[in-house]
């Protein structure tokens, strides 16, 4: 089992490096901000692998052994909307039957494919010192998925699956070793049912509106966790599932706005989630851990986050 940890990139710090290997993290996630900027936030991503005080710090972090990895919310980026004008198929179509440029796209154009596998793999060769996993997930929204006469009998965990095979096929043939993740999450919290992940694509499962919607909300998505869960390893392959958790998002539980709000652990729901995670056989246990780097340290000072080192350290 190995253990990461996400934060935003202006985050990362010889602290955080520090908390990290006194812990025993054995990943450091680089997260560009997602939402409605996500695209802008990934630009000044790929911006900042020019500048030497942000390689340094990734430097030293894999000087101290740790890995580090990027995961990003990256359709509009690897498809600009700027494209929409010359090619508007290359976009969604709404339920209306208009294409619309605001988030993801047309899984079933081929050119709108080749578009993104491209610049999926040109992305790929300027994350500095990035593992071979690689996670450009589809835009940062629900309800957005392509409803064309080709696509609309396709869900939107087909619609990823198809985008994911597209770009782990264009990134291999340059890096053989690489892998590229499905997203489990929001309206792709179900595993597809049409498309089959080709070799090297692994799940990743993000419960985020377990926190966000209310009980009563959540219910009415009528998901199964547990069932949801064993489908979505029928589907795909133990070796690299992950889960990619809130329990320590202090940017969720200060509603993503700044000043941040003073963090408060909850020990026994961490404890819990992980021992169940790892019961399910999960093999990366991860966290959100945004807003709890440097500004967060002069305002409260260190935060207490205690409950998730000494529980995956538990099970290494």
């Amino acid at each position: 089992m190995e253990s990461q940890i996400l934060i935003h990139p202006d985050e990362l710090s010889e602290n955080w490096i520090k908390r990290a290997k006194e812990n025993s993290i054995d990943v450091i996630g680089i997260h560009p901000v997602g939402g409605y900027r996500a695209s802008e936030s990934l630009s000044e991503l790929v911006e900042l692998m020019e500048d030497n005080n942000f390689t340094n710090l990734i430097d030293e972090a894999i000087e101290q052994g740790i890995k580090i990895e990027y995961e990003m919310h990256a359709a509009s980026y690897l498809l600009p909307r700027s494209q929409f004008s010359s090619n508007p198929e290359y976009f969604r179509m709404d339920e209306t039957g208009n294409r619309i440029n605001d988030k993801n796209m047309c899984v079933s154009n081929p050119e709108a494919l080749s578009c993104v596998a491209n610049a999926a793999a040109l992305l790929s060769s300027k994350l500095y010192k990035s593992t071979d996993r690689y996670y450009f997930w589809m835009d940062d929204v629900k309800d957005k998925r392509c409803m064309c006469d080709k696509c609309r009998h396709l869900s939107m965990s087909d619609q990823q699956m198809i985008y994911v095979n597209n770009m782990l096929k264009e990134i291999q043939m340059t890096n053989p070793k690489a892998k590229m993740v499905y997203l489990a999450y929001f309206d792709c919290i179900e595993p597809p049912k049409w498309i089959k992940p080709i070799k090297g694509v692994f799940f990743e499962y993000a419960p985020m509106e377990k926190y966000t919607l209310s009980n009563e909300e959540y219910s009415k998505l009528g998901i199964d966790e547990s069932e949801n869960l064993k489908n979505l390893f029928k589907t795909f392959s133990y070796a690299d599932s992950k889960v990619l958790e809130y329990w320590l998002d202090n940017s969720m539980y200060s509603d993503w706005k700044k000043p941040e709000k003073k963090f408060v652990q909850d020990k026994r729901m961490i404890e819990e989630d992980i021992k169940r995670y790892l019961d399910y056989g999960f093999e990366y246990i991860s966290s959100f851990a945004c807003y709890l780097g440097p500004e967060y340290e002069k305002l409260y000072g260190q935060p207490d986050i205690s409950a998730f080192f000494n529980a995956v350290n538990e099970y290494k």
